[in-house]
């Protein structure tokens, strides 16, 4: 009944005093708020005049000891604390959507490893993971929430997480996952370090749905961020389902969840959810993804990826992320950029050498107007470029959900088609040369006077 809640997190990034610290407005049906009501929000900020705050008789709520209401007295008044074990009510949904018994099943012949990066997912993992599933108890890791989160980056990619990627290639484990800080984004790992991108994840999960009990004879269609890939396209098209191309951001998603339009949505950031929430949920696809392997159980995590590209074609996919670069030489450069694409002044050709030409077939900033709203939202949303057909594409975003620089983010992908090169092909052979052609064609380097990417996921 509440009309919205009020959460604070650090969200992916470094947590404690020396930290990130945010603070996120979700709206009576548990999404992030759209911009409209930010947009008005922040309004209202610039009228406030003065502001109030309680003295030192505010008492410390123990809000890990009794559950249930304290009415808690203070120089204000009275305030009503209802203290709730979010994990048992988080425990009880998941049963409605996933087959438990199944999982047991599956869980008890395979070894795990899941990484709770010292976030709030901790005890979420030991509750549900190892107490419910029955996985060992040495199967989660890094399970004790952690205010600077033990002092690590809780971003769940190949860089941040790097020594689950060390012991998943050990052989030792069938499958692993890791999860940010506030448990929203995930990470999926198969045997030998075998490494889910974000976007096939979701391509995979979205054509396998049917497999979950919540979702069977009820899948209704597809929604992805515009820098995820295009792999779930491909499977909408052979599902005769809407794949839904919104903003990044999962705010965006909402309206379209809401109106009963899409079951299941994701962003190439590691977020992934689906209608049971507004909200992305790192434990619910990583319940998602046991569950799939659970009704396929000669597959491992790497056998049903390379499965769903001999059907699908496959995405090859990267992001590089230029981290903490000037405020004032990123915009300098998106803005360069944008000018670039308005005024038509890209060529309309790059050759790169005598066997690798990239036509550019279309360069836009991107916009998106709701289908169920009718809200319009432009500007910042990112610049694309598209060659070859529609083959390639590169795209460019600044992202705002760090406190300190700017972030670049460049993002590359080039979609095959063809079985085999789909499932033999090698990934820096594509990107590659997409990537020259990209620095090539905004100049970042030369803009923000950095020759190489941060983070490469």
């Amino acid at each position: 009944n509440a009309h919205g809640g009020i959460i604070l997190t650090a969200s992916h990034n470094p947590g404690g005093p020396n930290g990130d610290f945010g603070v996120k407005y979700n709206c009576a049906n548990g999404g992030p708020a759209p911009d409209h009501v930010t947009n008005e929000i922040y309004a209202r900020t610039k009228e406030i005049r003065q502001y109030k705050r309680l003295d030192s008789s505010m008492p410390v709520v123990d809000v890990g000891g009794q559950l249930g209401q304290q009415i808690i007295r203070h120089s204000g008044g009275e305030t009503i604390v209802e203290v709730v074990d979010s994990v048992d009510m988080y425990l009880d949904l998941l049963k409605k959507i996933f087959d438990f018994e199944l999982l047991r099943k599956f869980v008890s012949s395979k070894r795990l490893r899941i990484d709770a990066m010292n976030g709030v997912m901790g005890p979420y993992v030991c509750r549900i993971i190892v107490q419910e599933l029955g996985a060992d108890a040495d199967s989660a890791i890094r399970c004790e929430p952690l205010p600077d989160f033990g002092g690590h980056h809780p971003d769940p990619n190949l860089t941040y997480a790097a020594d689950l990627v060390d012991q998943m290639r050990n052989g030792q484990f069938d499958f692993g996952a890791a999860f940010d800080g506030d448990g929203d984004r995930n990470m999926i790992l198969g045997a030998k370090g075998f490494f889910v991108t974000p976007s096939d994840s979701l391509s995979v999960l979205g054509e396998n749905l049917e497999r979950i009990p919540y979702f069977r004879g009820r899948v209704k269609g597809y929604a992805r961020s515009m820098p995820t890939s295009r792999a779930i396209d491909q499977v909408a098209k052979k599902t005769g389902l809407k794949c839904y191309e919104t903003p990044t951001g999962w705010k965006y998603f909402g309206s379209l969840l809401d109106a009963g339009l899409v079951s299941i949505c994701g962003e190439e950031s590691f977020g992934t959810g689906s209608d049971h929430i507004r909200e992305k949920d790192g434990l619910w696809a990583v319940l998602a993804w046991l569950s799939i392997m659970a009704t396929m159980p000669d597959h491992s995590v790497e056998s049903i990826v390379r499965q769903h590209w001999r059907k699908y074609g496959r995405c090859y996919y990267s992001r590089y992320d230029y981290e903490n670069c000037s405020v004032s030489s990123c915009e300098r450069m998106m803005a360069t950029l944008a000018e670039k694409i308005a005024t038509n002044q890209l060529p309309r050709e790059i050759k790169l050498d005598d066997a690798t030409t990239y036509q550019i077939d279309r360069a836009y900033n991107f916009g998106y107007t709701d289908p169920v709203s009718g809200e319009q939202t432009t500007g910042n949303q990112g610049l694309v470029i598209q060659f070859n057909g529609g083959v390639c594409r590169v795209m460019f975003r600044l992202s705002g959900t760090g406190s300190t620089g700017a972030t670049v983010r460049l993002y590359i992908e080039q979609m095959e088609m063809d079985a085999e090169k789909a499932v033999s092909g090698i990934l820096e052979d594509y990107i590659r040369p997409l990537a020259k052609v990209a620095l090539q064609l905004s100049m970042l380097p030369e803009m923000t006077g950095r020759d190489r990417p941060t983070v490469i996921t």
